[in-house]
């Protein structure tokens, strides 16, 4: 691990995803991020079939110690008092409200600490109409346009991971950083906010500049067609993706590899707009060619015509890729392996990890932090 931010204390008490991953990726910089847990069952993402250890949890908690506090008893809530004095930053993902219930508002901590980063995580923004509706990750894909941009019209259903909850926990990281490199001008901490609607609003940015600068509405191929991207299969069920973007020389290299030289004289696809306004042309025409050998044998061949593409891989071949394995991007501890922070300092990558802490593993840990601070 690269400890850029190995002098920060982080206070995490969030849940799910958008909290714990905002703590994760400071983790990942070498914070110290402590996470604050129900005692007994924790995170409710620890749970899984009968077990406090889940995929999902191990997702976004490496890089921290776990402790067990209830902010709701007076005792617990005096040791998290404790903690938040010797913190840097404040990480929550309730519902609007339910932090000042519970004693940890941002004004009710900023008494205890003035220099405190507080990062307020909520679904659809602390005020207004939709302020205490409940937000899951699909949710604010629909509320923010998202989802149309890749829903099926001819089979809608959801598809993909969970993008608006690591988004947003991106999003609240990067706000976090930024209200710490002010702190260490003005001495003074801010309160940083970030919606899963807000996020994922911005990071839909692209649609809507098409909508307020040209009146267009986006869907699911808009992109692909513009960009002419593909997905082809192989004669082994294998896949290949090809993003062949607007250079003319890409289109001649895929020619040349697919045996075609005289595709553009086709004035279907004889120039890129008539590519783009006939792909759906181009994608019978190159399905027909590609079915006919192997996907290795097809990247063999567009490689040597440096043709923009890549094997279409699931999750058991991405990181036994050459170029994978070479990155490092797996990392391990013990029998905890996961994908390592993708930036590097100085050409050094990151490649020790803490594994996720099981619940209350460094109740004594902390216990001793705070006894020591009194």
């Amino acid at each position: 691990m690269i400890a850029v931010l190995k002098d920060v204390r982080v206070i995490e008490q969030g849940t799910f995803i958008t909290g714990p991953a905002c703590g994760m990726m400071l983790g990942d910089l070498g914070a110290d991020v402590i996470k604050v847990e129900q005692p007994g069952t924790g995170d409710p993402f620890r749970a899984f079939k009968g077990g406090l250890y889940s995929p999902h949890f191990q997702t976004y908690n490496r890089n921290k110690r776990s402790v067990e506090l209830n902010a709701k008893d007076a005792k617990d809530r005096e040791k998290l008092y404790a903690l938040v004095r010797m913190a840097d930053v404040y990480i929550q993902n309730f519902r609007p409200g339910v932090a000042e219930d519970l004693g940890v508002g941002e004004k009710q901590l900023r008494e205890l600490n003035p220099r405190l980063v507080y990062c307020s995580i909520s679904g659809f923004g602390p005020t207004g109409p939709s302020a205490q509706r409940p937000s899951y990750d699909t949710v604010a894909q629909a509320a923010s346009g998202y989802l149309n941009l890749l829903v099926n019209p001819a089979n809608p259903r959801v598809v993909g991971p969970a993008i608006a909850d690591a988004v947003t926990g991106f999003y609240a990281a990067y706000g976090v950083l930024g209200a710490l490199l002010e702190r260490a001008t003005t001495g003074k901490g801010r309160k940083v906010e970030v919606s899963m609607l807000e996020a994922m609003a911005h990071f839909n940015l692209d649609a809507f500049t098409h909508y307020y600068s040209a009146g267009e509405i986006m869907g699911p191929y808009s992109r692909p067609s513009v960009s002419q991207s593909y997905v082809m299969a192989c004669s082994d069920g294998k896949w290949v993706a090809l993003h062949m973007s607007s250079p003319e020389k890409f289109w001649q290299g895929l020619a040349n590899a697919i045996e075609r030289p005289d595709i553009f004289q086709d004035p279907r696809f004889a120039t890129r707009e008539a590519r783009i306004d006939h792909q759906e042309d181009m994608i019978a025409l190159l399905r027909g060619i590609f079915a006919q050998r192997t996907r290795d044998d097809w990247c063999r061949r567009l490689l040597a015509e440096d043709v923009p593409h890549a094997p279409m891989y699931d999750t058991s071949e991405a990181l036994e890729d050459p170029q994978a394995k070479h990155l490092q991007l797996l990392v391990s501890a013990g029998d905890f392996r996961t994908v390592r922070s993708p930036v590097s300092f100085d050409g050094e990558r990151s490649l020790q990890v803490r594994p996720p802490p099981t619940l209350g593993e460094h109740n004594a840990e902390i216990a001793a932090l705070i006894e020591a601070s009194a």
